[in-house]
């Protein structure tokens, strides 16, 4: 019984004094008079940047730059830059109710809200326009050379932002040999359509290389040592004639 007492007390005196050490090592938290009495940013004094006890630590100021301004690089105009806004897309344009509409239907209908492929189907149109034969004219090689040279154009401006697409590049490429092929026929059997067609759509023809060969080391080396083989033959064939004709005289001589 008396052992019961005693323990019972120990621990009571042991609790008391782990909570009186607990609550010494653990304060309320309060702002400390140097985090209050700081001076402002403006104000004549330095501001104290070391945090102080009980306090949040305020970050020095950060000074922000101007930075130097880019110039934007102006590339070449497009060739849709040309079209009216206002214009009717392909599908309403021979559509006669369009005409008479409100503004806000006629825009809906126009160009400024159409797409690319839109606006570069009303620009093939006005290519076709300018050199086709008669109205009903759609399958004509100057028709064909209108039609690939939209699409050429078009192809250079998308490369001109997105220089890595290897795709497009090679369509381009493809298009360009198909119509140097149509511009050289059309030439030899049409020459004035060929000028009609060169100066409505402003093409630049430019004649190709008869022949052409990348000289390289070994084909060099080749050539010079055909050449001299053949001097060499030409030496042979002359030292022949003249023994023949050493011969001849002997045998009239005789």
């Amino acid at each position: 019984m008396l052992t019961r007492v005693a323990l019972r007390a120990a621990l009571g005196s042991s609790v008391g004094v782990l909570g009186e050490s607990v609550a010494l090592s653990v304060k309320p938290w309060t702002r400390s008079p140097t985090f209050l009495s700081a001076p402002r940013v403006g104000g004549g004094e330095f501001k104290s940047t070391a945090p102080a006890v009980g306090s949040f630590a305020v970050p020095p100021p950060v000074r922000h730059y101007a930075r130097v301004a880019k110039m934007k690089k102006t590339g070449p105009v497009s060739q849709l830059a040309d079209l009216p806004s206002t214009m009717l897309k392909m599908d309403y344009a021979a559509v006669p109710l369009a005409q008479a509409t409100d503004e806000v239907v006629k825009r809906l209908l126009s160009l400024e809200l159409a797409s690319h492929a839109e606006k570069l189907q009303r620009k093939k149109e006005q290519y076709i326009a300018k050199v086709q034969r008669d109205e009903n004219d759609r399958s004509s090689v100057e028709v064909k050379v209108a039609v690939l040279t939209a699409r050429i154009r078009n192809y250079q401006e998308h490369l001109l932002k997105h220089h890595k697409d290897k795709a497009n590049k090679r369509r381009m490429l493809m298009a360009i040999d198909r119509r140097k092929k149509l511009l050289k026929n059309l030439r030899l059997v049409n020459y004035e359509a060929f000028e009609k067609v060169c100066e409505q759509l402003g093409i630049v023809y430019t004649f190709p290389p008869e022949y052409y060969r990348r000289a390289t080391r070994r084909w060099v080396a080749k050539k010079a040592f055909c050449i001299k083989v053949f001097q060499e033959v030409q030496k042979q064939k002359a030292e022949q004639r003249l023994m023949k004709q050493g011969l001849g005289s002997k045998i009239k001589a005789v």
